[in-house]
């Protein structure tokens, strides 16, 4: 079992692993322009922080099945710090581009100390102790888009890259307190990656959950990728301080992660994967008329907020209870899946904003999270005795059609 202070310290503990992937978002137009690069290029730094991520996970998460979490974590907290002053210290775009690249395929931690604080929750309180991982997560990410721009703002990009390095070397003060695994799979690396292939075969439920994994992240990657450059632009023409402000409507979304992963426990994670979803893409409704109504916008983005943060939490939820020996190896099927479909919406975004603005975005917005609550409609109208099973650890089995 997991102590509260455990899932406190680890939940602490995300929020700072996660942060140096969101560092760069509200300086992107700031970036740009000192590289003299047009401002919508800036979201390529976006693009390749989640690509790299996703690479990341893809090859260093699965070890956690074979070695502790302590120690895999501990050394990707160290590659991370690195890979941080190499940004800081960039000469050019290009530079910058291929270190953050390497800052998101070291920022991997939190997703090492999910899957290991989670298996060692009840089944009956697991969508609770995810929700509070997830407000960790949330609020890495609160703390790395307003410290970023109010950093950014009065001393310039470069130096919340050096901060987030030392935030770095803190964070391997507090990840001491992960708990140690008392059984570890004994399975050569080949094999590892090998049966990745075979858990996307094998269970249905993962590949429903990591394609809408996929699509929600997309949605939410959309909008944050471009908001700077959008807020940037006429008629509001906002600098790095303000535009780091906006990430605090996450406020929101942190204040009921725990209340969430509740919900998930009593109705059932298909219910809430959709209905999160359905909220995206009422966000959008929002995001629509940001060029003309901040108030408009900021609704958008507590919507899109909360939205994300439910399908996020029923989706992991449902997937940590399918195989227990495995859950590092699902996280990483699924994290991948999520910033693959993080760093597509990050590009399309671009586009959208490109050629129609905040219009543009709000189509691509509304097209990814509509396919999202289609995926989950259609893989239960299906009859799936997996999929069945997978719900029972929520206190209901929902009606697999």
């Amino acid at each position: 079992m997991i102590s509260p202070r455990q899932v406190f310290l680890m939940a602490l503990s995300c929020a700072l692993a996660v942060s140096p992937i969101y560092y760069h978002q509200p300086l992107l137009p700031q970036i740009a322009s000192t590289f003299a690069v047009p401002a919508a290029r800036g979201s390529l730094i976006a693009t390749l922080t989640q690509l790299g991520y996703a690479m990341g996970l893809l090859l260093f998460v699965p070890l956690a099945d074979g070695v502790q979490a302590r120690t895999l974590a501990s050394r990707a907290i160290i590659a991370n710090a690195v890979a941080l002053i190499a940004c800081a210290a960039a000469p050019s775009f290009v530079v910058l581009a291929i270190c953050s690249f390497l800052v998101g395929m070291s920022a991997i931690s939190a997703q090492i100390i999910i899957p290991a604080v989670s298996g060692r929750a009840s089944p009956a309180m697991r969508g609770r102790v995810v929700g509070s991982l997830l407000g960790g997560l949330s609020s890495g990410v609160l703390l790395a888009r307003t410290l970023s721009g109010v950093i950014g703002a009065l001393l310039g990009w470069r130096s919340i890259f050096v901060i987030a390095s030392a935030i770095d070397l803190a964070l391997l003060v507090v990840i001491r307190e992960l708990p140690v695994a008392t059984t570890l799979a004994t399975i050569r690396y080949r094999e590892l990656m090998r049966s990745l292939v075979g858990l996307i075969r094998e269970e249905r439920l993962l590949r429903v959950s990591a394609t809408m994994g996929f699509l929600v992240f997309a949605a939410f990657s959309a909008l944050w990728a471009t908001l700077a450059v959008l807020l940037a632009r006429p008629p509001y023409q906002y600098g790095p301080a303000t535009i780091g402000a906006f990430g605090l409507v996450g406020l929101v979304g942190l204040s009921v992660s725990t209340q969430l992963g509740a919900i998930v426990d009593r109705i059932g994670a298909r219910t809430i994967a959709s209905a999160g979803a359905l909220t995206i893409t009422v966000s959008f409704a929002f995001v629509a008329a940001g060029g003309r109504s901040v108030a408009c916008l900021v609704v958008g983005m507590v919507l899109l907020d909360l939205g994300n943060r439910a399908s996020f939490i029923a989706n992991q939820a449902r997937i940590y209870a399918l195989r227990p020996e495995a859950r590092s190896r699902l996280n990483t099927v699924y994290m991948v899946s999520y910033f693959l479909g993080g760093a597509l919406g990050a590009a399309l975004g671009g586009v959208g904003a490109l050629r129609g603005g905040w219009f543009g975005l709000a189509a691509v917005g509304v097209f990814l999270s509509l396919a999202a609550v289609a995926v989950n409609a259609i893989a239960y109208c299906r009859s799936s005795p997996a999929l069945t099973e997978a719900q029972t650890y929520v206190g209901s089995v929902d009606d697999a059609g």
